[in-house]
């Protein structure tokens, strides 16, 4: 089955040309925001990547209340609205409650069901009326085959422009893994296919902050496996001081580390698109 193209601002997503996503896990402070941005702008330009720009207003799912959620959907749309304005980003965020889907839209240009919560019936349909594209990150609950059952309530909802995110099944004790078969069911169910790498490699059940919530060393080695597995983009959380960041510190990529980091996925998706076609 062929991929249905979804734009996204100026970025075709489907077509032969690498994306990401990338930016805070959660919005901190305005300076984090516009120092993130600043140099993700500079990373596009100079490596020739389209950015979508990613961090999300609250996280609703921190294993405990006394952890960073974010500052709010009021603060969050305000920051978010400021990176558009003066970096030119085309902007994605999750949203968790349907009455959130509308405000959301007015700023985002792609709104994010997070993966618990992708079979949310209210949730989708509030998303898809907004007509902006939404982006379903595949539940850890569900065969990748079967994330067309919430394909299909957006579509009967009336909107095709949907991004499939995969970031990987729990498997064992509080561990992630990550099937590559997935990329290949997702993919025939018709929509560009995304992998999350920076949240497959999190440690649940234990903090984010601590040194052991998350295996960053494994980033290269996944990323280069989805890239070649033939995935249309790739998910990256970023931040100026990972080690800082109040969510996901021990997963997140720095900012000033991802220009390094993309040189070889973007070569070896030039390779996987010359053999895609022969």
């Amino acid at each position: 089955m062929s991929t249905k193209k979804v734009q996204v601002g100026n970025i075709t997503c489907g077509a032969d040309e690498l994306f990401l996503i990338s930016g805070p896990c959660v919005i901190e402070s305005e300076s984090i925001m516009m120092k993130t941005a600043e140099k993700l702008k500079e990373v596009s330009e100079k490596m020739n990547i389209p950015i979508i720009y990613k961090s999300s207003f609250c996280k609703d799912n921190r294993s405990s209340l006394s952890y960073y959620q974010g500052p709010g959907l009021a603060e969050g749309m305000r920051i978010l609205a400021k990176v558009k304005e003066q970096f030119g980003f085309t902007l994605l965020t999750d949203i968790h409650y349907p009455d959130q889907a509308a405000p959301v839209a007015e700023v985002c240009d792609v709104l994010q069901i997070p993966a618990y919560l992708c079979m949310q019936s209210g949730l989708l349909v509030a998303a898809a009326k907004t007509g902006k594209v939404i982006n379903i990150k595949h539940g850890q609950f569900l065969a990748p085959d079967n994330m067309k059952h919430p394909v299909g309530k957006v579509v009967d909802s009336g909107n095709d422009q949907i991004i499939l995110t995969e970031r990987g099944y729990t498997m064992g004790y509080n561990d992630l893994v990550v099937d590559p078969r997935s990329f290949y069911h997702m993919n025939k169910i018709g929509y560009p296919v995304v992998f999350d790498i920076t949240h497959c490699v999190r440690k649940y059940g234990i903090p984010s902050s601590d040194a052991k919530g998350g295996n960053r060393e494994f980033l290269p080695v996944l990323s280069r496996a989805g890239v070649a597995s033939g995935v249309d983009g790739i998910f990256i959380e970023t931040h100026p001081d990972p080690t800082c960041a109040l969510c996901d510190a021990a997963s997140q990529l720095s900012v000033y580390d991802l220009e390094e980091f993309l040189k070889p996925l973007i070569e070896l998706h030039a390779i996987e698109v010359k053999y895609r076609h022969i």
